[in-house]
């Protein structure tokens, strides 16, 4: 088949190529190359799939209407994979409008690219951060996430509801992946394990929020990656019984489905530091502190709907994922370079 995969420079965008190849896929991939984070840790993850033969990179900006428009009618893609957006919950304290641009327009760009060219299914990027407020545990999506703390999340929760209405209009399937904190090689700069890590082998100290007293549900790259290759082959279809009042939210009447993708097992932050600790063999100086603006106490995911579609639960642990990170990035960024 033929796939178009957003946000190919990032982290799990990357990933998703490369196994899309491996069984002999054709994969287009986008990405605008943003300055958010170090570009070069982006071109480096480029500089990884750019020669798979059934890969071609083009830069471009979700954005951009017109030339999102005009790839979807040249190419006609079977199926696409949109994971670009504006990532971070503070930097959106920061800086609102480039979350209007990337993951309003952006996401509609994409929805108006699937619906007029026959797009047989669209997976896309939600995230854990939509349930917000809620202290229930774990999330589930049946839950409620109508009480968002971070215009992040309350972007994630906007593309739920437009992929719904595209769904609903256009028969068209959509399928919305809630991501929950994603560690591994190659990893994010603006998250925990890449800050804690840098820092502590460079001899800073690490600022730990809510004086440590926090979970959240690492999930390994690798997993996070079999989960969508699966769930891409589960095309959501129509269901007549359907009914708002009886239905979950995570289902519709319409070809449309959230799932929860994640560990399903929350590990405490003190302890994900420690295995951090461990695989550098140095000891973090640590500087407790309040909870920051934008965080939530716990994420811990209830991945059962996934298994029931897919089969498929996360099998990396911490330990193990924390060390193949560690040593990717002691490869990375021997003597501060940049793999030099």
């Amino acid at each position: 088949m033929k796939y178009l995969v957003t946000g190919v420079a990032g982290f799990i965008g990357s990933q998703v190529v490369s196994r899309l190849c491996s069984l002999g896929h054709q994969v287009i991939g986008i990405d605008n190359l943003n300055d958010y984070y170090d570009v070069n840790l982006k071109l480096a993850r480029l500089d990884e799939i750019n020669p798979l033969v059934t890969f071609q990179f083009i830069e471009m900006d979700l954005a951009d209407r017109d030339s999102i428009a005009a790839l979807f009618a040249e190419q006609q893609f079977d199926k696409v994979i949109h994971l670009a957006a504006q990532a971070g919950v503070r930097y959106s304290i920061e800086n609102p409008m480039a979350y209007a641009d990337s993951n309003l327009i952006g996401h509609l760009t994409i929805l108006e690219g699937c619906r007029h060219n026959k797009v047989k299914h669209l997976v896309y990027a939600s995230s854990s951060s939509v349930y917000g407020l809620n202290s229930k545990t774990p999330f589930e999506t049946s839950d409620s996430v109508d009480h968002p703390v971070s215009l992040y999340a309350a972007t994630k929760k906007s593309n739920e509801l437009m992929a719904h209405s595209y769904s609903h209009l256009y028969n068209m399937p959509t399928t919305g992946l809630r991501f929950f904190t994603v560690y591994g090689p190659a990893g994010r700069p603006d998250m925990a394990p890449f800050i804690f890590t840098k820092k502590i082998l460079d001899g800073e100290i690490i600022d730990i929020n809510n004086n440590g007293d926090m979970w959240r549900d690492f999930t390994y790259i690798d997993d996070i990656v079999e989960g969508i290759i699966r769930i891409q082959d589960v095309i959501p279809t129509v269901d007549v019984d359907w009914k708002v009042e009886t239905g979950s939210p995570a289902t519709s009447s319409a070809p449309y489905s959230v799932y929860n993708i994640g560990h399903g097992s929350p590990i405490s932050l003190m302890d994900f530091i420690g295995a951090i600790e461990e695989a550098l063999g140095i000891e973090a100086k640590k500087n407790f502190r309040d909870m920051q603006p934008g965080d939530v106490y716990k994420t811990y995911a209830d991945t059962t709907d996934l298994f029931e579609a897919t089969g498929y639960k996360a099998k990396v642990g911490v330990k193990e994922g924390v060390e193949a990170f560690v040593d990717w990035y002691k490869d990375f960024y021997k003597q501060g370079g940049y793999g030099e």
